[in-house]
């Protein structure tokens, strides 16, 4: 990479992958525009196949320049590009507030140590608590595949959920079966995933992010 002298004021050189391009639209995208415009799938599918194009990041790149004077991601939003073989963490939550209502999902992964790789948000529009549950999960196993993990642990505040994935219940609602099945076919690429239930308290992070996914639209 290439920069310009210190306090030039003038632009820094560097290459945009074809990954960072898909990675900024999947992030950039509501829901309602996604639906808007691609009717034919859900936007939890969509989202997938953008973030699976986005492993075929090598494929191209484009030479860019880039303004000194972009913003900054708040600190919830950075996510390290640095490959993580083996287990890691996972922590989702979906709020909805009126049930269904206005609603968002919140993720967060981590380490074996705890130490935070990526926390994030995302508004899901209209919709029950139970499927901002799943798509959180979604999104969080999203995040999980893309550091390269073999393993993830998963932990929920959703008692129903939880027990959904580990066949203890059915999964009755229809609205909720393609959301499960997105799901099982997530976790069936990983060597192994155990999922558990935790009190609110415990998933406190991703609560949060949530919530201000909601607040601020993000």
């Amino acid at each position: 990479m290439s920069e310009s002298p210190k306090g030039s004021g003038l632009s820094v050189k560097r290459f945009l992958t074809g990954a960072d391009i898909l990675q900024r639209l999947e992030r950039a995208l509501t829901d309602h525009h996604l639906a808007a415009w691609f009717p034919e799938l859900p936007p939890v599918k969509i989202r997938e196949y953008l973030c699976n194009a986005a492993l075929l990041r090598d494929s191209f790149e484009v030479h860019v320049v880039v303004p000194e004077s972009l913003p900054q991601p708040s600190e919830q939003q950075v996510e390290t590009r640095e490959a993580v073989p083996g287990k890691l963490i996972l922590y989702t939550d979906g709020a909805s507030r009126g049930n269904p209502g206005e609603a968002g999902a919140g993720f967060v992964v981590s380490d074996g140590s705890g130490r935070e790789l990526f926390a994030g948000g995302r508004y899901l529009g209209q919709c029950t608590n139970n499927m901002a549950e799943y798509q959180a999960l979604l999104l969080g196993l999203l995040e999980v595949k893309r550091l390269q993990a073999t393993e993830v642990a998963i932990f929920l505040d959703s008692e129903l959920i939880v027990r959904q994935l580990q066949g203890r219940y059915r999964v009755k609602d229809e609205k909720l079966k393609p959301l499960y099945q997105q799901a099982l076919q997530y976790l069936a690429g990983f060597s192994g995933w155990r999922v558990q239930h935790v009190p609110r308290a415990q998933n406190a992070r991703a609560d949060e992010l949530s919530n201000q996914a909601i607040d601020e639209r993000l």
